[in-house]
């Protein structure tokens, strides 16, 4: 592969630990790729339009790109340094409270903002994703017991099985009401079925329970989860609004998309993108956390990759917004989990709206509006009926004139 490289050593990455990134020392980056000397290619040549380097970038590009691998590798390392934080972490998210982590600035105190008394996050994701899976492995980082069941039903075998055409809500913990999870239906190959969607649970709010039916649903499924419904007579719960999102991706896939040529193949990320850039889903041009699943069947190298990718892709910084959550309970996931909690209670506090915000201004302005509306109406409608039921005397012929004092008094009387 042509172009000038840079090699790393020692001395550029000196709190480097061999353990988790053995074969970054034996890097080179080029102008148009990041290679790997051992691995074989760590980076490959991407079209410009996807984010990835093509061979006429610049070395400014490469170095930086250089940097942000470095610095998720790096990220991998940190997080064994601060395994000792993990139960002051994990209680400060125990005692959370809603609006607790609120910024007072400009001197508004918490009794200014709309404040719910339970933060309600919604997953979002691909189907396989693992949504539910991970929905139950941050409940046992905060249960105390360890073999307690697991909370949400996990569809191993895509196949098969309904899916979750149910909105699921899980509070964290059990026994809180602080805030809370839904597991959510997952994203279909129809981009407008999609946005639809999310526009409703954004918009609308959500509720545990609520049957989740897209246009492009068959007949058949309608029916059958409609019948469903019935059977299971359950009762949609409490309407909750959105104050953030989770998105949750197939690291496997994503990679799979990344080194695809074929159109099905390049499908998944474009999805992904597509959803994931849905306005909707931003809180004040707040983007969605990104949550990378299945990266204990990969190695680090290529997890911080698919990092660096979708970074690129969505518009996000690797290491503070995208979460690399694999499929194991060690301390560090635990830490991750963590990690991934306090960033989104912290941008659901932020993006809390005041009490005299312009959305509720046009809220009450609508109420307002609506009234008057209704008073129109109504009193068209008494017009209406006043006008047909007036006793109207016919004059004799030869009188042609008519007692217009008479209706009148009739009127308004």
């Amino acid at each position: 592969m042509g172009g000038d490289t840079i090699t790393i050593t020692p001395e550029d990455s000196p709190h480097l630990s061999p353990s988790p990134t053995p074969s970054l020392l034996s890097m080179k980056f080029c102008k148009g790729a990041l290679v790997n000397d051992e691995d074989g290619a760590v980076f490959r040549e991407i079209p410009q339009e996807t984010g990835q380097l093509s061979p006429a970038s610049s070395d400014f590009e490469a170095d930086q790109r250089r940097r942000r691998y470095t610095q998720v590798l790096l990220s991998y390392d940190e997080l064994r340094t601060r395994l000792g934080s993990l139960r002051e972490a994990r209680n400060k998210i125990l005692s959370y409270t809603p609006g607790a982590w609120i910024e007072n600035a400009r001197g508004k105190k918490l009794s200014d903002y709309d404040v719910p008394k339970t933060i309600s996050f919604i997953l979002i994701g691909p189907k396989g994703s693992g949504k539910s899976s991970l929905v139950n492995r941050i409940s046992k980082v905060f249960e105390d017991d360890k073999f307690a069941s697991e909370r949400a039903q996990v569809t191993y075998n895509s196949s098969v099985g309904d899916g979750t055409y149910f909105l699921q809500e899980y509070m964290i913990p059990r026994d809180s009401n602080s805030f809370c999870l839904y597991d959510t239906r997952s994203l279909s190959d129809d981009s407008s079925d999609n946005i639809n969607m999310i526009k409703h649970w954004i918009t609308r709010g959500v509720r545990h329970g609520e049957l989740v039916i897209r246009k492009s649903d068959s007949s058949n499924l309608r029916n059958r989860m409609k019948c469903k419904a019935r059977d299971n007579g359950c009762q949609p719960g409490e309407v909750r609004m959105v104050n953030f999102c989770i998105f949750v991706v197939d690291g496997l896939a994503v990679l799979k998309s990344m080194e695809g040529d074929g159109v099905a193949e390049k499908q998944y990320n474009q999805i992904i993108k597509t959803v994931f850039n849905c306005p909707f889903l931003s809180f004040k041009d707040d983007k969605p956390v990104v949550i990378v699943t299945h990266g204990d069947l990969l190695p680090v190298t290529h997890r911080a990759r698919i990092r660096i990718y979708l970074g690129e892709l969505l518009g996000v910084p690797p290491v503070k917004q995208i979460f690399d959550i694999p499929e194991n309970d060690d301390p560090e996931n635990e830490l991750v989990i963590v990690d991934m909690l306090r960033y989104c209670l912290e941008h659901a506090d932020r993006n809390l709206l005041h009490k005299n915000s312009t959305r509720n201004k046009v809220f009450h302005l609508s109420i307002l509006a609506c009234i008057k509306v209704l008073i129109i109406v109504v009193g068209i409608a008494i017009l209406s009926f006043k006008i047909h039921h007036v006793p109207i005397h016919r004059a004799p012929k030869s009188n042609p004139h008519v007692d217009w004092h008479a209706i009148r008094h009739l009127w308004l009387g």
